[in-house]
């Protein structure tokens, strides 16, 4: 197994993407700590039913003092903190005309700094351990603009994939690698919402031909944790079917 005795924190994870890695990290021997708002206990007691280890943790990601509060306790509990994957996230739809003040601070609150509380929080500990892997889930957005969001979202996404490549350069020497998936057009809650012409419309300018799954992503962030990417760093992985291709 890939992970075997790896420990893993995966924020966002109690349905969708995040659970998904989630349950392919804890099948290669990984325990996995499962972040979330709500549903954390819920999403933990199903893979601990089929006798993985998880641990669910409840927060606001926005709450840089509860980050760093259970960072400390699964770091005391473990021993070790191997993985991060920053996949927590929300969206907002409509035009810049649409979009408020508050929604963008709401959007660039969670996406942004939440992705950099965590990171902040898990660094000293992949620095004493001289290792890490850090996987920011991010956007096709965030690299060529919103397609089906406001314009918040896409901003948001353009500025993890900054963050993910000025950690990488600046972790480097510590052994930490910090790398990030760009997934689009996914079957999620996210695209749950759209109309059958929009969801036509994303199909036909995808070179697949199809949606993706969230396992899909997640096959995507293990190779990013696992040795088998040892040489990669500041990365951003396209996962969109063939949508872009840079």
């Amino acid at each position: 197994m890939e992970l075997q005795e790896k420990t893993a924190i995966i924020t966002g994870s109690a349905k969708g993407i995040g659970f998904e890695i989630a349950r392919t990290f804890a099948r290669q021997g990984a325990c996995v700590v499962l972040v979330d708002r709500s549903g954390a206990e819920k999403a933990a007691e199903s893979l601990k039913n089929q006798h993985y280890d998880a641990i669910p943790v409840s927060l606001d990601i926005t709450d840089m003092k509860a980050v760093n509060n259970a960072v400390e306790a699964v770091a005391n509990a473990k021993g070790h903190i191997d993985i991060l994957v920053n996949n927590a996230g929300i969206i907002a739809r409509g035009d810049i005309l649409d979009l408020s003040r508050e929604q963008w601070l709401q959007v660039m609150d969670v996406n942004v700094n939440g992705n950099f509380y965590f990171c902040k929080a898990v660094v000293p500990y992949m620095i004493r351990q001289h290792s890490g892997s850090i996987i920011n889930i991010t956007s096709i957005a965030g690299k060529m603009g919103d397609i089906t969001a406001a314009p918040v979202y896409g901003t948001s996404k353009g500025a993890i994939n900054t963050l993910t490549k000025s950690l990488a350069r600046q972790l480097a020497e510590y052994g930490i690698r910090v790398n990030a998936v760009a997934p689009h057009a996914i079957e999620t809650d996210m695209s749950a919402d759209w109309t059958n012409d929009k969801r036509q419309e994303v199909i036909e300018a995808i070179p697949l031909k199809r949606m993706g799954k969230p396992e899909e992503v997640a096959e995507a962030a293990l190779f990013l944790a696992s040795e088998r990417s040892s040489f990669i760093t500041g990365e951003i992985l396209n996962v969109n079917g063939g949508q872009l291709m840079d």
